[in-house]
């Protein structure tokens, strides 16, 4: 029987838990956790997304993404106001201040994805991301 341990599947476990595990510790210095960035990463790009939107961007539950958003807004990182069109949706979008974190978190983010650009050479970084892709996407 094949070790179970020396597996694609294991290895990439591995990996998105040192990921977290990295990225939780860094973001934390500057009071942001990886899902919090993650939604203030996508609310940059998608200003007044939904919170189903959001969830999923930063792979967590409706449930869970409307604990971040409450901690996010107390901290003044984001504001939410009714949808114009939706009466139960409300937009959710940066401040200016969410916007300095944001930028912050991101100098954060880009020196870990070096740590793995590092690791992965002498491989092309994007023939890495889309090999994981690939694999992502075939589980799907």
């Amino acid at each position: 029987m094949k070790d179970p341990y020396a597996t694609i599947g294991f290895a990439l476990k591995q990996a998105q838990q040192a990921l977290r595990t990295r990225m939780d510790a860094e973001l934390r210095k500057i009071a942001l956790t990886t899902p919090q960035y993650a939604v203030l990463a996508y609310l940059k790009v998608e200003p007044g997304a939904s919170n189903a939107a959001l969830a999923r961007q930063a792979f967590v539950t409706p449930q869970t993404m409307q604990a971040i958003l409450v901690t996010l807004e107390k901290s003044g990182f984001i504001q939410r106001t009714p949808h114009p069109d939706h009466g139960r949706m409300q937009k959710t979008e940066l401040t200016p201040s969410g916007a300095h974190a944001l930028n912050a978190a991101s100098a954060i983010v880009a020196d870990v994805e070096a740590l793995l650009v590092d690791a992965a050479f002498p491989l092309d970084p994007q023939l890495v991301a889309t090999t994981l892709m690939r694999l992502a996407n075939a589980l799907r």
